[in-house]
Parts: C-alpha cells; structure tokens; sequence
C-alpha cells in the first residue's frame, strides 16, 4: 500500500473507534469548559494575584492532558483488541510503515486539537478578566499557545509510544495517570532539581511567562520530546520482536 492510503486508514481508524475520537474530542472540550468554568466563578483579581497571568490563562490545561493520554493510548490499544493487529499487518506487512503511520496521525491529529484548545483557552478565559486581561502580545503568551498545543500533542504521543511497549491501554492509563497527578508532585515536594526533568514539568515550563524550574521554555518542551522519543522507540522494538 501506497503511505498515503495507509496515513487515509489511520486516519479512518481513529474517526471511526468512539474511544479515540471521543479522547480527541474531549482535548479541546475539558480545557474550554473548564476555562469557562474557572474564569466565570473565579473574582477577576483572585485569577491574577500573586501568580503569573500567562500560566494562569493555562490552567485548564491540567485536565487536557489527561484526556490527550487517554487518546494517545486508546489510538494504539483497539490494534490490540480482537486481533485487529493482524489484519492491519494483513494489509500493511511493512511494519515500520504501520508504525510510523499510526504515529504520524496520532501526532497530527492531538497537534490540531491541542493548538485549537490553547488558544481557545487564552481567548476564552481573558474575555472574563476586563481590565486585568492580557493580550497576545504579552510577553510569552503566544509562545505559550502555541507550545501547549506542542506539549498536549507529546503527551499523546508518550502515552501511545508506552502501549505499543504494554499493549495494555488500562496498563499505561494506570501507570501515567497517576504519575502525572500523584507522583510528579511528590518527586517534586522531595527532589527539586529531578523533577525539573519529569515529562510534565519539564514541558509546562513553555506555558509559564518566567520559567522558574530551571529551563528555558523550549528546552523544557524537549525534555518532553525526548521522553515521548524513547517511548516510541520502546514501542517500536517491541513492535519489531513481538511476532504479532
């Protein structure tokens, strides 16, 4: 098969299997809510006091990432169920090209979302702020829209390069999950300076307008990237050496 008509099947796949559509929807459903939400019961000086009103417009995006795990994983794990695997490597014998496909639509598809819910969030929140509302133009804050939707689209492909490894989506959702709530704050309560380089805090320094963990904004989006690299790389040697 031609890399077109295999990226068009992925594509199907994931529009058509209401797990994955229904994660990639709930991306840019859960951060517009809550930013609605949040900035409509929130007092406007409350949203803006003491903290950093770019990161602030981005709280929102604590939730999203959730759900962008969720879609990354259900996007890989329905090749698991019901040996539906074998009839894609039926189709698709070269499995670098299946591979690199899946992963090429799942990225695409949570970058698109992502970027949407970002801005969306910055625009939706700042309509309720007044006079405390920033604009685009503030320092860091198109740099944070635009690698939000960078950061939600890594954790996606995180999530899927870990169940490529597990094959188990309940597995990954109960290892990630969990880190990104619980974990990430206790190794950053006890270790500082590692946890400056845990996937989630190492990306959200791109949303801050002055980063204080130690990286730059997008350095720490490369952290992000390098963890969701050795995710696929772990999913694609297993690809590789499980015989289905």
């Amino acid at each position: 098969m031609s890399v077109t008509a295999v990226l068009r099947s992925e594509w199907i796949k994931i529009r058509s299997v209401r797990a994955s559509s229904g994660s990639l929807l709930a991306v840019f459903a859960a951060t517009l809510v809550i930013t609605l939400v949040v900035f409509a019961t929130v007092g406007r000086s409350e949203v803006v006091d003491g903290g950093d009103p770019v990161f602030g417009a981005f709280y929102a995006l604590n939730f999203a990432q959730i759900a962008a795990i969720a879609f990354g994983t259900t996007a890989v794990s329905c090749e698991f169920a019901g040996g539906a695997l074998r009839i894609s490597l039926s189709a698709v014998p070269r499995r670098g090209l299946l591979y690199a496909a899946k992963t090429a639509v799942v990225a695409a598809s949570a970058l698109v979302v992502g970027l949407a819910a970002a801005f969306a969030a910055f625009f939706a929140g700042q309509a309720f702020l007044g006079r405390y509302a920033i604009g685009i133009g503030e320092p860091g804050a198109l740099r944070a829209c635009v690698g939000g939707g960078i950061y939600l689209a890594l954790m996606a492909l995180l999530a899927a390069g870990l169940t490529f490894l597990l094959r188990s989506a309940i597995a990954v959702l109960s290892l990630l999950i969990p880190f990104i709530l619980i974990v990430s704050f206790v190794v950053g309560g006890i270790a500082h300076g590692a946890a400056a380089y845990l996937p989630d805090r190492a990306g959200q320094q791109v949303l801050h307008q002055q980063p204080s963990g130690g990286l730059a904004p997008w350095t720490g989006l490369a952290v992000t990237a390098a963890w969701a690299a050795a995710a696929l790389l772990a999913g694609w040697w297993a690809t590789r050496r499980r015989d289905i």
